[in-house]
């Protein structure tokens, strides 16, 4: 019970985490540094509830329903917030989906070994998740239209932009999720490992 209790209450909290994951859109000036860091933050979440569940059931495939787990409580809540007239097709794209599969494949095309998904799965989703979440950047249909027909009503100390960060980070933010994800996930998917040693 305490296992399965776990799960929901993770997957709730990926739920929270991610749940301002296409917000990059409104921070104009930052966006390629918040597009980043939200694509660690969902890296983060998938890795670790993922893993657990996966290594818990020792089914391959248990990752990806995590994910389409996720993918259904954020559609609800970014629901919530379509009903208080923020636009709703920034964050519609299931951006978790693919690299849960990634994260299933790893550990069956090894024949359930836990390092191996640790280090490959790990790498393959802290790679493929940027990819993925660039396209609900994509699926906007003016992001800067956006970003001032819905402006958020404050910014945190940390975003509040000071001068535009045009080129910053070489201009490339997929890259850098990409490349900061591929190193990150392993402890990522590790620690959901360990969880199993409880």
């Amino acid at each position: 019970c305490t296992h399965y209790l776990f799960i929901i209450v993770v997957a709730v909290n990926s739920t929270l985490l991610t749940i301002n994951a296409g917000d990059y859109i409104f921070y104009t000036d930052w966006a390629w540094t918040s597009f980043t860091v939200f694509s660690i933050s969902q890296t983060l979440m998938l890795c670790v509830g993922a893993t657990y569940y996966l290594t818990f059931t020792g089914v391959p495939g248990t990752a990806t329903y995590y994910g389409l787990i996720m993918t259904v409580y954020t559609w609800v809540a970014k629901g919530a917030w379509f009903a208080l007239g923020y636009p709703y097709d920034f964050i519609v794209t299931p951006v978790w989906l693919p690299s849960a599969m990634l994260l299933d494949l790893a550990y069956w095309a090894t024949k359930k070994n836990k390092h191996s998904l640790i280090l490959f799965g790990g790498v393959l989703v802290g790679m493929s998740l940027p990819l993925f979440n660039m396209v609900n950047l994509i699926t906007v249909a003016d992001p800067l239209e956006t970003a001032f027909k819905y402006p958020r009503p404050t910014l945190p100390p940390y975003m509040t932009p000071i001068e535009p960060q045009v080129g910053k980070f070489y201009n490339s933010p997929v890259a850098l999720g990409a490349g900061a994800g591929a190193v990150l996930a392993v402890t990522f998917t590790a620690l959901g490992c360990k969880l199993n040693t409880w």
